[in-house]
């Protein structure tokens, strides 16, 4: 059922008395002073696309290409904000996240085959995150790599559980701090500017197997399925909608809540490339230009950093992991539980007790100690974060058909349906993802 809508003039006189009460009030004013703190589940979601798995993937793209890929941030930036936005927007309209939107227009099996893809990508990718955050780890304390995966684990599953989201989302924001550590790394090495700007308005690849499986990871973990559900549950999670908590019907979408909405997943998208761009030139600049094409754990790119760009950038390598690792896994956890919790009709949100979700909660906890049972069978961290990667690329394409086609139904979202220019992005970015394994097959 869709939200129709008045007139925009009808929604912007509602806007001022009373839509600012409502849906994401601390973003409803995108200017000015404290836009850090306004900022809603973009910001967040921007940030934990900057995951363990998204900089072993970006590290190694610089490695073994030099500046060679830095073209794919410029051409991933556009794509990556259509695909969220959309998620957001469905979310924003609705009330309902992307599990229980699919389960209410699209046949059962479309949704099975969602949760089931988005549930395996993060559990892998939970344990990539996990293993490499302990590696780091082990450079500062030297423990056991196992105990250190147990550790986090632990912590970060505990936090989930027992902190309410609006506590908990205000100290992610501030986790987003640490992916400045990477834009420090890029200004302390020795950057060739002047290839950084010819490479990265000027794509060139070499067409092998080893170039397309890397550029299947760059996507995948730019355009990861675990946002998708993130971005749409965050979206329900920050509604604030007094009318429906006393039994009246949801407020309707203004304007200016899109407008603000787009801002936020803007800013956060920005934000994402951006790091992603700052590693993969800080690899090059360091790792390839030195002769190393393969990182196969934390310890040996720290240790090829430090030589060039001295210990500060390799402790900046350390802290950064730690930092994005304790943000993303989280995300990634939490998205996996609100998918299911949507298709099974469970109770479900970050703001409930543990009593009160007890299987929305069981899923956080699960996920996590599956991820910690794969790390127990000697994949090196490095490795298991590109094959995370890997694997979002390779389930993302079903998932961006699947938005695609639901933020376009005007039965669904009415006159907020997406613009032709969100559908025109969504659907290259949807037809890039498909052919990119095509492409790697056949080569």
């Amino acid at each position: 059922m869709a939200f129709q809508g008045s007139s925009k003039e009808d929604s912007h006189q509602k806007g001022n008395k009373r839509h600012k009460r409502v849906h994401h009030p601390s973003r409803f004013n995108i200017r000015g002073k404290g836009y850090f703190h306004r900022l809603g589940p973009g910001i967040v979601t921007g940030a934990a696309d900057d995951d363990p798995s998204g900089i072993g993937t970006y590290s190694q793209a610089g490695a073994a290409a030099g500046y060679g890929f830095l073209w794919s941030a410029i051409w991933l930036l556009p794509l990556a904000f259509a695909t969220q936005e959309a998620c957001a927007r469905l979310a924003l309209v609705t009330g309902k996240g992307l599990a229980a939107i699919i389960r209410a227009t699209l046949p059962r099996w479309v949704l099975l085959i969602a949760v089931i893809l988005v549930s395996v990508a993060n559990t892998v990718n939970i344990a990539a995150d996990l293993g490499s955050m302990a590696a780091a780890l082990r450079l500062l304390v030297p423990i056991d790599q196992v105990v250190g995966v147990v550790g986090f684990a632990v912590l970060m599953a505990f936090i989930e559980i027992v902190v309410p989201y609006h506590r908990y989302a205000k100290v992610l924001r501030w986790l987003c701090a640490s992916l400045l550590a990477y834009v420090a790394v890029l200004f302390v090495a020795h950057v060739n500017w002047a290839t950084v700007a010819s490479s990265a308005f000027i794509p060139h690849m070499n067409f092998t197997k080893a170039s397309f499986e890397l550029l299947i990871a760059l996507a995948g973990t730019t355009i990861s399925p675990y946002l998708f559900f993130w971005q749409a549950a965050e979206e329900v999670e920050e509604r604030h909608e007094p009318e429906v908590e006393q039994g009246g019907t949801p407020t309707e979408v203004a304007i200016d809540h899109i407008q603000a909405m787009r801002g936020d997943v803007f800013s956060g998208m920005l934000t994402g490339v951006f790091i992603m761009f700052a590693i993969m030139a800080t690899s090059a600049a360091t790792l390839n230009a030195t002769g190393i094409i393969n990182i196969n754990s934390a310890e040996d790119a720290a240790a090829a950093l430090r030589p060039i760009a001295g210990d500060f950038a390799g402790l900046l390598f350390l802290l950064g992991i730690l930092g994005v690792g304790l943000l993303s896994v989280p995300v990634l956890a939490g998205s996996t539980a609100y998918a299911l919790a949507e298709t099974f009709g469970w109770r479900a949100s970050l703001e409930l007790k543990p009593w009160k979700a007890r299987a929305f909660y069981a899923v956080i906890v699960a996920s996590v100690a599956i991820a910690v049972v794969l790390n127990l069978i000697g994949i090196e961290p490095m490795h298991f974060l590109v094959l995370a990667a890997v694997l979002n690329g390779l389930s993302a394409p079903i998932l961006m058909a699947i938005v695609w086609y639901l933020a376009r139904n005007k039965n669904l979202l009415g006159r907020w349906a997406s613009p032709l220019w969100s559908q025109i992005l969504l659907a290259v970015a949807t037809l890039a993802m498909t052919a990119l394994p095509f492409f790697w097959i056949f080569v």
